[in-house]
């Protein structure tokens, strides 16, 4: 039986996952696990997205793995750049829900994630867990853009299994959604 073709998804990965990935000699579990995460999209047909914010949170945090990852992405076209209008309609939608300045803040600054992603496959992949991914499923309530945005943590091997989900075509299973990730 032939293996089933697995189908390109575009991934918009945060500077956090850049930051934290370890070389090979790395032994934090953290640094390893995004590590091996960027490796497997590398090596599967997955592309990154960036858009100008993204890059530049990249170019100030990437780590010398991500450095090279990131060179190695680009000479195999796996990568896609793109210039994302402000979606001030999202904003105001984002801005109106929090009902604090932290959470507001905190939305706020991965906010532009959340555009990337609307405009591609609808796909984070962030080691933020407990803030902006629970605003953002908590919004998900009242914010219908934000229902169907899966949110990968590539740190969380044993309950995500992220790199098993990249391997099987990262489809939008509802357990990764941001409608189903946080207690509403």
């Amino acid at each position: 039986m032939a293996a089933k073709k697995v189908v390109s998804k575009r991934l918009v990965i945060d500077a956090s996952v850049a930051r934290s990935s370890g070389r090979e000699e790395a032994t934090c579990p953290t640094s390893v696990n995004c590590r091996d995460f960027l490796l497997a999209v590398l090596n599967i047909c997955h592309k990154v997205v960036m858009t100008p914010d993204i890059r530049n949170e990249w170019d100030k945090h990437q780590s010398g793995f991500a450095r090279k990852w990131r060179a190695q992405m680009v000479a195999r076209k796996k990568f896609e750049y793109l210039d994302i209008p402000i979606n001030n309609e999202l904003w105001e939608k984002v801005e109106t829900f929090a009902p604090t300045d932290k959470q507001r803040g905190e939305m706020i600054k991965d906010l532009h994630l959340i555009e990337a992603a609307i405009a591609t496959d609808k796909i984070v992949i962030s080691l933020d867990d407990n803030t902006a991914r629970c605003f953002f499923s908590r919004a998900s309530v009242q914010v219908d853009e934000l229902k169907d945005i899966v949110w990968v943590n590539p740190d969380k091997t044993e309950e995500e299994k992220p790199i098993e989900w990249l391997e099987n075509g990262a489809e939008p299973e509802s357990d990764r959604l941001l409608a189903t990730l946080c207690d509403h």
